[in-house]
């Protein structure tokens, strides 16, 4: 052992004196160093993740339906995490806002994001748009596939999707419909139904998908394009009219409802998806973490039946690496729906 470390010794003299000889030489022996002793702890980090409570932001207002699902999923996820995980509402700007905030975090796992299907979206209906969806996050799994929900006041005199269309054609432009902010899954779901329907009706943009529906529940907008999760249980009471889900297949949560396509636009369909990111550049271990608890979260039977019963339709089998690819092919998709539709960026 003794020989071992004044061999060390030895080896290490000749550095030392070429780098006191060579200021260059010196910085890099003193960089070497360092990253020697950094890589180990870096490693330990992993190993040890978590040690501390993780924040989840969700980057829109409470009750909505990306607020409805993190705050279903979080407490079974801090259990198998070992640590508790807490959810952060930062609102505002199509998401934008709590992107950023996640985008700008450390890359060390303590800081996640629940985004949605409008992360895809928005680079294409938003010109000066600093935050990137693929670039600026590490894609961990998707949680919940969901459909959207074309609702009506009661007052409104269409029954159905047809007689919905029927009306919008002797009026065309002026019946409102509300939506959350501009580019927002919402928004896009209704421009590609009215595409596909070949109508005109009013864009009503609202800040979020809640303060629309709350116009929408008073009567103010006639017509929403809203969450499954937050709108269906205005159905169920009677404030709300549903004239069909946005999948191309009916909600187990409410199978009573008729799809779009169904009801009169054929080929409709617009999924709405909510999923876990991290800020690019989280090591892949913790990543590896992260999506195994929200995997086992989400098989886990109660929480499974909340998101169920919510309208969602858990998900189980998005790795990263295919969470990724699809984030990256919704990016494109809706790019030429945009096109499409002629919508302008912002």
């Amino acid at each position: 052992m003794n020989h071992s470390l004044t061999g060390q010794a030895g080896r290490a003299a000749p550095s030392a004196r070429a780098a006191a000889a060579c200021p260059t030489g010196a910085l890099a022996a003193v960089f070497f160093t360092a990253a020697g002793l950094l890589a180990p702890l870096q490693a330990f980090a992993q190993a040890d993740y978590p040690n501390k409570p993780v924040r989840l932001v969700v980057p829109s207002s409470p009750g909505g339906g990306t607020d409805t699902t993190a705050r279903i999923v979080a407490p079974r996820l801090g259990e198998l995490l070992g640590q508790s995980v807490v959810v952060e509402n930062r609102p505002g700007a199509s998401l934008i806002i709590g992107m950023e905030v996640v985008a700008r975090a450390a890359p060390d796992g303590y800081t996640l994001l629940i985004g949605n299907s409008t992360m895809t979206i928005i680079p294409s209906t938003h010109a000066k748009l600093r935050i990137d969806p693929v670039r600026d996050f590490a894609a961990v799994t998707q949680v919940v596939e969901l459909p959207q929900i074309l609702v009506g006041h009661p007052s409104f005199p269409a029954r159905s999707v047809k007689e919905l269309i029927a009306i919008a054609r002797q009026k065309p432009g002026q019946i409102d419909y509300a939506a959350g902010s501009y580019g927002g899954s919402g928004h896009m779901a209704m421009e590609l139904f009215l595409h596909m329907a070949s109508i005109r009706l009013s864009y009503v943009p609202y800040k979020s998908g809640n303060a629309g529906l709350a116009d929408a529940l008073s009567g103010h907008v006639p017509l929403m394009m809203g969450s499954v999760l937050s709108a269906l249980p205005h159905v169920k009471t009677g404030r709300l009219r549903a004239f069909g889900v946005t999948t191309p297949a009916r909600s187990a949560a409410a199978p009573e409802i008729p799809t779009l396509a169904e009801g009169g636009v054929p080929g409709y369909q617009a999924l709405q998806w909510f999923g876990l990111f991290a800020p690019a550049g989280t090591p892949p271990e913790v990543v590896k973490k992260v999506f195994a608890a929200t995997t086992s979260a989400v098989q886990h039977a109660p929480t499974r039946q909340q998101l169920v019963t919510s309208g969602a339709e858990p998900q189980l089998s998005a790795s990263p690496d295919a969470f990724a690819a699809m984030v990256k092919a919704e990016v494109v998709k809706w790019a030429g729906v945009v096109r499409s539709a002629g919508l302008k960026k912002e």
